[in-house]
């Protein structure tokens, strides 16, 4: 006992007293307060206080407090300067217990409310799945006393007459819902007769090679399309019919065979590959990547221009977000940075539409992986190879899984050699539709190897052969004299060959108090857009524009066309001239020609005798004489041999 009065006081109680003591339990209440503090008056430790209450020699206040506050003896606190009267320490100790006793009490009822709340929870869970057990078996019992009825109307004998009405209306109610059945799960689809398709392909010029001989069923009507997520939310809703190269190759395609679409521009080419695009793609989940540093696309659309490009993604990504999927452009001209946030933003982007450069940019630095790839398409695929995108196009089309496991689509105006060798090697029994009559020289294989193009018959063409140093004054009248009384905001397009010549004439017609916009390669691509918008809006009616504008670009209600130099290839004409009557309207071209234009005098010719146009006089006198195609390396004077040929082997 000895030794445990000794560990409380201390050694040396004379002079500082306690002082030992009192340190040595400072330290042990620091370091117990925080328990202490938790428990309640009834868990601390009361038998090692009781046991020090025996032997306890005064020592300070705190302590006292701190280790007796149940059994303090009456007269521990007595002759102290700071000592409570007896009652007055009961009553504190009491308001201390009660205190302490509340907040047990609080702590258990809220450990039972929490109880009795997942208790609850637990119960409405049950009573859920209990009621939809319940719906289950009372449905299946449903439709087998259903099943026992239709038994039964079989087997009843003749003789009972009373159950005749009754049984006349059961089966009344039940062919109702036969019929109701039926409509919901097949699709009302009125194939067309062979008669009418052998019309419809005659009168639209279309033409099918299909290597496998299916027979052609084209799509008349948006109603018969096959039903769909897609197709229940009425996306064609604005549309009559679909157009030629819609309806003749939507068939193929949606069953998903690789196709080839040849036609005029303006043809609804864009609508023709982003149906059975974003039809394949909502059919098929995407595949979890673990590759989180490069964007894997499902579909991939190469454009040849940012302008058709960007004009693509707006029609494709109005399918897309209709069912959940999403859509990405990217083209040159614009930050990269900027393009790979916006395709690793919500891991990566479903379906790429991309110009051939910025594509292959973002192969080789791993933004973009294309093994996923399960639906290509080749937009003005002939305008790409003859901008020498040949190797760029292989290469985005070698990074796509084989073509066996791919489907393919590829729409050109032209179909030269270098077209059809490219699809031999990247295509799988490709179907090809043909719109109006372009078997021209070279379709066989045995001549130059070029298609050429025919002009759309519902432009009117009207050539004027002027002085070349007036042909910015001539071009002012055509203006002025296009834009009287209630056609003066008609849009009008203006093509120039040169980008100094587009930013020219843009200052001449600017100075002349016309509104004017204009679109080169020497713009930035924010500029170029603006530029675009304003015109398509109606801010601006007059765009001068290079041939960055004249292919694909779908630009609603341009009234005129108007060449002020001739392009440098007779297919860029007919490509301007296509901004115009589009959609089946009609449209008007003007093209100002000068002595510096003879050696397109011939082609042209043929274009307008093709097209029923007049072909003036004057344009006559520079000679019908056609020059054949310069290639890129050789000039005129080469042989365009037909890779798909065998080779000949020769032995010397």
């Amino acid at each position: 006992m000895e030794v445990e009065q000794k560990g409380i006081v201390g050694q040396g109680q004379g002079q500082g007293q306690g002082s030992r003591g009192y340190y040595y339990y400072r330290r042990l209440s620091i370091k117990r307060s925080k328990k202490m503090a938790q428990e309640s008056v009834a868990e601390r430790p009361l038998r090692f206080s009781l046991r020090l209450c025996a032997h306890h020699t005064p020592v300070d206040p705190f302590i006292n407090r701190l280790f007796f506050p149940l059994s303090q003896p009456a007269n521990m606190s007595a002759g102290k300067k700071h000592a409570r009267p007896d009652g007055e320490e009961q009553a504190v100790r009491s308001s201390k217990k009660a205190k302490t006793d509340e907040v047990a009490n609080a702590t258990t009822d809220a450990d039972g409310s929490d109880l009795k709340a997942e208790k609850k929870k637990q119960k409405k869970k049950d009573k859920k799945e209990k009621e939809k057990r319940e719906r289950g078996e009372k449905k299946q019992r449903k439709e087998k006393k259903e099943d026992a009825d239709e038994q039964k109307d079989t087997e009843i004998p003749d003789a009972d007459v009373e159950s005749g009405p009754k049984a006349e209306k059961t089966d009344k109610k039940k062919d109702k819902k036969k019929s109701n059945k039926s409509k919901s799960s097949e699709e009302p689809i009125a194939s067309a007769s062979d008669d009418e398709i052998k019309a419809y392909l005659t009168k639209e010029e279309i033409k099918v090679e299909d290597p496998s001989n299916s027979p052609l069923q084209p799509i008349l009507k948006f109603t018969q399309l096959p039903t769909s997520k897609l197709i229940a939310k009425k996306p064609f809703a604005a549309y009559n019919a679909p157009t030629p190269i819609q309806a003749a190759s939507w068939p193929f395609t949606l069953a998903g065979r690789d196709a080839i679409g040849i036609a005029e521009t303006g043809s609804g080419k864009t609508m023709a590959f982003a149906l059975p695009c974003v039809e394949k793609l909502s059919i098929h989940s995407k595949k979890a990547s673990k590759d989180y540093r490069s964007t894997r696309p499902r579909a991939v659309i190469v454009a040849p221009t940012r302008e058709l490009a960007m004009q693509t993604h707006e029609a494709v990504s109005g399918l897309a977000s209709q069912v959940g999927l999403t859509a990405v452009c990217i083209y040159g001209g614009a930050s990269k940075d900027d393009q790979r946030a916006l395709l690793r933003k919500n891991s990566g982007a479903d379906i790429i539409t991309a110009t051939p450069g910025r594509l292959k940019d973002f192969l080789s630095d791993n933004t973009v992986n294309l093994g996923d790839v399960m639906f290509a398409v080749l937009d003005e695929a002939d305008r790409m190879l003859d901008k020498g995108f040949e190797d760029d196009i292989k290469l985005i089309l070698g990074g796509c899984p084989p073509k066996e496991e791919r489907q393919t689509l590829m729409f050109t105006a032209t179909w030269p050699t270098s077209v059809r060798v490219l699809a031999e090697s990247f295509m799988v029994n490709p179907v090809k539709v043909t719109i109006g009559n372009r078997t021209r020289a070279g379709e066989d294989g045995n001549s130059s190897g070029t298609v050429e193009l025919q002009a759309n018959s519902r432009i009117e063409q009207k050539v004027e052969v002027v002085d070349p140093r007036g042909k910015e004054q001539r071009l002012l009248e055509l203006l002025r004299e296009a834009q009287k009384g209630s056609a003066k905001n008609d849009r009008i397009l203006v093509f120039c060959l040169y980008k100094k010549e587009a930013v020219r004439v843009e200052q001449f017609l600017e100075r002349r108090g016309i509104r004017v916009a204009s679109i080169h390669g020497d713009l930035r691509q924010d500029q170029r857009t603006k530029s675009l918008e304003a015109f398509k809006a109606g801010t601006t009616s007059v765009l001068v524009a290079t041939d960055v504008a004249a292919r694909g670009l779908d630009i609603p209600e341009v009234k005129l066309v108007i060449n002020v130099t001739f392009p440098l290839t007779i297919e860029d004409y007919v490509h301007r001239i296509g901004r115009t009557g589009r959609a089946g309207k009609t449209g008007k071209a003007i093209t100002l020609f000068t002595e510096h234009d003879k050696a397109h005098s011939g082609s042209l010719v043929n274009i307008l005798k093709a097209a029923k146009q007049d072909v003036p006089e004057d344009l006559l006198k520079f000679g019908t004489t056609v020059k054949k195609k310069a290639h890129d390396s050789y000039g005129a004077f080469y042989k365009d041999v037909d890779m798909t040929k065998k080779a000949t082997k020769i032995t010397f």
